[in-house]
């Protein structure tokens, strides 16, 4: 929620109490750099003792409410026909208003039989971005990704309000140009993940779906970041500023075939599931679920989840909860902007971004900017961010580098777990790095894995600039912070 204090200015102030608190650590500069450099310039490689603030990712990471937290005290564990089951099923007909459900471990469960069962070969999947394991699932079944975003998506500093749009001209072209025979759906992710968390509006998607629904093709929402685009509508769109989230979800939907989403954020639960009111395509799925997830009655999620999750469904309807990363995320850009650190606009879920190849203009794609950026960052502050940007892409099958549209540093905001003087700490070691962003060299991969690199692989820094950044940090700020 904001609030406007006395002087005018408007603060995001948290719409909750802090009862239960987990102790943080604040490594120095010097054991920074040894983690960094022994987990191969690879924030995923930093253990939490080696961290003071987590921004690597929202998923998983955000804090559970009361009562997420006492309804899994009476989860009803039974393998089959668990009644956990069916109070998320419930929950998912009022929130969501689908009938029928398919529990998942996780989104990228829900991606993998999204892939068996109705990607091929040679079938191309039109979407409004791609999300790096959705590209995975859909290329490794024979498909083909297909981003038809609009020209204004690649601008990080933009007015644009909705930049997760999909070009409606493109889609009609990709139609005219692969058949709808090659077309198993269209792929809507609310909100862009890898354009910055950047939301899509309620009129491109009734658009989107005109088209689809002309040509028989079935539309697929990835609805990870819901709440956080039902805001963004609630905020941004003409005709639904007096609407509520749950009013807003409610019309999405009007529109949606197939809906699946990661529990990780907007429900803050570990889990998923895919959802439909169309039973074929639901017979179609629910035989591979047991494959590969597990039972109908709990898809590869323990039931204490699936309690949470039901409860976390709706109170992501709550406009203070869905709010709740947004509007941090809006303070964290606009104290960026304040200060002229290159930062994508406007303000998405999710995370504050920062623009790595503004930021470090000094340093060519091939030697991975965003990486670079998210290792110095972790250096000069024990903050870990995670690279959104060339080494989140995998090679082609010829081997060649294939370089990301944007490349980005990723500084997410887990819902409810930090405070604005978390944030004010964040802004200012990045501002003293932006400062002295020369010292900031490139990297090379020393260890490559062939599929989702950006997990696993070690690099290296291109002329010691870390143990340079270290000494220049220790000189001018002092001690060992």
């Amino acid at each position: 929620m904001l609030i406007k204090l006395s002087n005018g200015k408007e603060i995001p102030i948290e719409m909750h109490k802090v009862r239960i608190v987990q102790k943080t650590f604040f490594p120095c500069i010097d054991h920074r750099l040894k983690s960094i450099e022994e987990g191969g310039y690879n924030t995923f490689s930093l253990r939490t003792k080696d961290l003071f603030i987590d921004m690597l990712t929202d998923s998983g990471t955000n804090a559970m409410s009361d009562n997420q937290l006492a309804a899994m005290m009476v989860a009803d564990d039974a393998y089959a026909g668990s009644e956990s089951f069916y109070r998320l099923a419930d929950t998912i007909k009022d929130v969501l208003r689908f009938d029928y459900v398919l529990p998942v471990h996780q989104g990228r469960g829900a991606e993998h039989l999204l892939a068996k069962v109705f990607v091929k070969p040679g079938d191309v999947v039109p979407m409004n971005y791609h999300f790096t394991t959705t590209k995975a699932h859909f290329e490794l079944a024979g498909g083909t990704v297909l981003e038809i975003y609009a020209d204004e998506a690649l601008n990080t500093q933009s007015t644009n309000s909705f930049k997760g749009n999909l070009d409606l001209q493109k889609f009609k072209d990709t139609i005219k140009k692969f058949g709808t025979e090659k077309i198993p759906f269209i792929r809507m992710e609310a909100t862009t993940n890898l354009l910055g968390g950047q939301p899509f509006s309620m009129e491109n998607l009734k658009e989107v779906k005109k088209i689809a629904s002309e040509h028989n093709i079935p539309l697929v929402f990835d609805g990870s970041l819901i709440s956080e685009n039902a805001y963004f509508i609630k905020q941004r769109e003409k005709g639904y500023e007096n609407k509520t989230i749950q009013e807003i979800i409610w019309e999405l939907m009007n529109y949606t075939d197939i809906f699946y989403l990661s529990g990780r954020k907007s429900s803050c639960v570990r889990g998923g599931f895919i959802a439909t009111n169309n039973k074929n395509y639901y017979e179609m799925l629910k035989p591979w679920l047991p494959v590969y997830e597990g039972f109908l009655t709990y898809g590869g999620m323990s039931t204490k989840e699936i309690e949470a999750m039901a409860i976390g469904l709706r109170e992501m309807t709550d406009v203070n909860v869905a709010s709740s990363a947004a509007e941090f995320v809006k303070y964290f850009v606009e104290k960026f902007i304040e200060r002229k650190v290159p930062v994508v606009t406007p303000p998405g879920g999710l995370a504050c971004h920062l623009d790595a190849k503004l930021f470090l203009p000094h340093l060519p794609q091939s030697q991975y900017p965003s990486g670079a950026l998210s290792a110095a960052i972790f250096i000069i502050s024990g903050v870990r961010t995670m690279e959104r940007g060339t080494i989140s892409m995998d090679r082609d099958k010829d081997g060649n580098e294939v370089y990301s549209d944007l490349e980005l540093t990723r500084m997410a905001v887990p819902r409810r777990v930090y405070t604005l003087s978390h944030i004010e700490y964040v802004v200012d070691r990045v501002t003293w790095l932006y400062e002295h962003k020369d010292l900031v060299k490139g990297l090379k991969f020393v260890e490559e894995p062939p599929v989702l690199r950006f997990f696993f692989g070690k690099l290296a820094a291109l002329d010691n600039w870390g143990a340079k950044l270290t000494n220049v940090f220790k000189k001018e700020i002092g001690g060992e912070y």
